[in-house]
């Protein structure tokens, strides 16, 4: 069976002020236009490629965005791997337990391929 992947890139989306501190008001603005833009794709996963991103999150940013994949359940209706680098995987883990927390399939990884393979893998 075919499988679709989407990636977005979180330096896309993830925005900072010019005080270098999150935008967490404009990056869920960018985060609901790449949603949006993605609805028109059909069913797919998603791989969220965290490893450039520029701007740290606190926990509650980490929340807050993982609330608003709510107003987008069907563009996040299936898995989506969220990849980051080694020392910022709790933050990942964390962004994916809230998710879940919400419905969603989500799962932080620090491997590309190990992402990849959890994404094409079949429900058992």
């Amino acid at each position: 069976m075919p499988c679709s992947i989407r990636i977005i890139h979180a330096q896309d989306f993830i925005k900072a002020t010019p005080e270098g501190t999150l935008d967490l008001e404009n990056s869920k603005k960018l985060l609901v236009e790449i949603a949006s833009g993605s609805s028109t794709l059909g069913d797919h996963e998603i791989l969220l490629d965290t490893r450039k991103a520029q701007s740290a999150l606190s926990a509650n940013d980490l929340w807050s965005l993982a609330a608003e994949l709510i107003s987008f359940h069907k563009v996040f209706s299936k898995k989506t791997a969220v990849l980051c680098p080694l020392e910022r995987f709790d933050h990942a883990a964390f962004f994916a337990l809230c998710a879940q927390n919400k419905g969603f399939q989500v799962r932080a990884f620090t491997s590309f391929e190990d992402a990849m393979e959890w994404l094409i893998a079949k429900e058992t």
